[in-house]
């Protein structure tokens, strides 16, 4: 077993190939130990609280228990690692290359795993409040049942991953590819995700209720029976995305592509549909009290049995659109409707 004197001696000499050896149980707190070779040590238990371990390389370590909290471990290979239950708490852990590592119970609260390379990991169940994961590498990670509240990905690549009942309330997912993925009630209360691809991504039953998704891709996406009262939605394109019993009350869609999308008992009760592109749009039973739809585009959009009370109609084009008493408006034919359905403008 290498005592804390004897590996610091070593290391101050300018020794950095310490790989295989034994300091099960050591303490190497604060230790500065930067570009030291770890692979496939016996560290289990060790102590590295505050160390610093930058650009270390602890291949297929044995780390299993070990306190690496607050460590820094900048652009360190912990590939094939063994971090089960591990304190990781604070560690800045940027640039780094977890491939392979394990990470059953491991505590990473506040860790910064920037840039970091965690294709495949397994982090399933694991806590990763207001973990900083920006830009990092999550390919065919699973993070299924995992809890990314507060999380910053935005940046990320989530191609692939596993996020069956993962958590990201309040998550920074702005620019983040998420094309695809299944997000079925997935929590994403108050989550950023504005300029985010989430075309063909699967967000049935999911809440995001009060999230920012201005000017995201949500083309094709599935939306069936979401929660989105309160969303913003300003500017995102929502075209041929599917929506029927989805929650949309007090959102705002202005200027919002919706054209083509499928919104058969929705409610949009009290929505911002300023010059939202309603083309072709389905809103069979819909709820549309109180809706602003000023300057909006509902040309040959189906309203069949829909429910209008106190609307905003000004400068709205209905051309070939679908009336709720099943007619179908004319080009040029001003629109009749009965008088408590269209709001008195002064």
């Amino acid at each position: 077993m290498n005592s804390y004197r004897e590996l610091i001696e070593d290391y101050t000499a300018g020794k950095r190939d310490f790989s295989g050896s034994n300091s099960i149980g050591g303490d190497f707190s604060q230790a500065y130990l930067k570009g030291i070779d770890f692979s496939g040590a016996y560290l289990n238990s060790t102590r590295f609280s505050r160390a610093v371990l930058d650009e270390a390389k602890l291949v297929g370590a044995y780390l299993c228990g070990a306190d690496l909290s607050y460590a820094k471990l900048y652009k360190a290979n912990l590939l094939d690692a063994d971090l089960t239950k591990a304190r990781l708490n604070g560690a800045y852990l940027v640039g780094a290359n977890l491939v392979g590592a394990r990470l059953s119970g491991a505590l990473l609260r506040n860790v910064n795993l920037r840039l970091a390379n965690l294709q495949g990991v397994n982090l399933c169940g694991a806590n990763l409040t207001e973990i900083n994961l920006r830009g990092a590498n999550l390919r065919g990670a699973n993070l299924s049942w995992a809890n990314l509240n507060g999380a910053r990905l935005s940046g990320a690549d989530l191609s692939g991953a596993n996020l069956n009942g993962v958590q990201l309330r309040e998550a920074y997912l702005n620019g983040s590819d998420l094309q695809g993925l299944d997000l079925d009630g997935v929590d994403l209360r108050g989550a950023k995700l504005s300029g985010s691809n989430l075309n063909g991504a699967n967000l049935s039953a999911a809440n995001l209720s009060e999230a920012q998704l201005r000017v995201a891709f949500l083309q094709n996406a599935n939306l069936r029976a979401a929660n989105l009262e309160t969303a913003l939605l300003a500017r995102a394109n929502l075209n041929s995305a599917s929506l029927p019993k989805a929650n949309l009350q007090n959102a705002d869609l202005s200027e919002a592509d919706l054209s083509n999308a499928n919104l058969n008992l929705a409610d949009l009760s009290g929505a911002n549909l300023t010059r939202v592109h309603l083309q072709g749009s389905y809103l069979w039973k819909a709820k549309l009290d109180k809706v602003n739809l000023f300057q909006a585009d509902l040309r040959d959009a189906s309203l069949r049995n829909a429910m209008l009370n106190a609307i905003d109609l000004r400068e709205s084009v209905w051309t070939g659109a679908t009336m709720p008493d099943g007619t179908r408006h004319e080009p040029y034919e001003a629109i009749e409707l009965p008088s408590f359905w269209a709001r008195s403008i002064a």
